[in-house]
């Protein structure tokens, strides 16, 4: 894997009397790569040294009480530095990538005068991804339309969706993971909203942002990186995971619960497998989607990437303040 330091240096962040850092253009550190990598300990030290707030760029931990399961930063990082984007919303209110790119633009104008270099933080593919690169222009869907989308999908299962979105964008079907419920919904949706093929509005083209972003990406060995998603596990369950799952149980139909950890404890709590089975299956399926996550990464060819096997995090942190 490329390392950052195949890659020439960048200019933009310069050091001012050894001990601040002063970008000659406001300057978005993005620190991403898979779960469990280490991304909240370096984010939190980076954090301090650029007296900068932290924009996560997480998909569940946005959601309030859910924590042990999403790997939320704990009550005494959240107090040590601000974080954005943490414990926004309930777990019933909708929100997207889109949403997520208007909010963080609309932050970042108002935070920039005062931090001239920021940090987003997280593994969230189509959140970095929109603040980054931008999202289509996509219709806002009514909330009849995003209603009746949802209830067939109860009524009537995924399997339906999947075979009406076959027939009414053939193209979106050829392309979409089949397994992602949500983005077999939403295509649905804006079909319904607009009278068009959600195909019709993916047009791909970045957009510029006025501000200068600076990708690093956090990696190790596949064997090390299993090993500590397995013992994340093991912690989480040790913190009450099991608690917190049968909490939210009576909310396990929202979209903000369908996601790895409790699809699977849910089962449980249905009398369908025994607990050991399914914490198995949740370091399974954390493996998997970190896999998923470096593969989507690896695509990116300005990402510089730092392992974490080979330095430590305050050789880390010089790295990134190089870039």
């Amino acid at each position: 894997m490329p390392t950052g330091l195949d890659s020439p240096p960048l200019e933009g962040l310069r050091e001012v009397g050894g001990e601040g850092v002063v970008p000659s253009v406001p300057t978005l550190i993005v620190l991403l790569g898979p779960t469990a990598v280490g991304k909240t300990a370096l984010s939190l030290m980076l954090a301090k040294r650029l007296s900068c707030p932290i924009i996560s760029a997480d998909s569940r931990q946005i959601y309030r009480g859910i924590p042990i399961g999403t790997a939320a930063p704990t009550e005494e990082e959240l107090a040590e530095v601000r974080h954005y984007f943490v414990h926004t919303l309930d777990l019933d209110q909708y929100y997207s990538a889109a949403q997520y790119e208007a909010d963080v633009l609309r932050l970042l104008e108002e935070q920039f005068p005062l931090h001239p270099v920021m940090l987003m933080s997280g593994g969230s593919m189509m959140y970095i991804d929109a603040v980054c690169n931008g999202i289509d222009d996509i219709p806002t869907i009514e909330p009849d339309v995003r209603s009746h989308v949802r209830q067939r999908l109860t009524d009537e299962g995924l399997d339906a969706l999947l075979a009406e979105l076959r027939l009414l964008d053939p193209a979106y079907y050829a392309v979409v993971d089949l397994k992602n419920t949500q983005r077999i919904v939403h295509a649905l949706e804006v079909c319904y909203q607009t009278g068009c093929t959600f195909t019709s509005f993916r047009t791909g083209q970045k957009k510029q942002r006025p501000f200068r972003i600076v990708k690093v990406g956090l990696s190790r060995s596949r064997a090390h990186l299993f090993e500590r998603i397995n013992l994340r596990v093991d912690q989480m369950m040790a913190d009450g995971l099991m608690d917190e799952v049968r909490r939210v149980y009576p909310l396990r139909h929202l979209n903000a619960l369908n996601t790895v950890g409790y699809k699977e404890l849910f089962r449980v709590l249905d009398g369908e497998w025994p607990l050991d089975i399914a914490v198995e299956r949740i370091k399974k399926n954390t493996r998997v989607y970190a896999k998923k996550q470096m593969t989507w990464f690896q695509r990116d060819p300005s990402i510089h990437w730092l392992d974490l096997d080979e330095m430590t995090a305050d050789e880390a942190e010089q790295q990134i303040l190089k870039l």
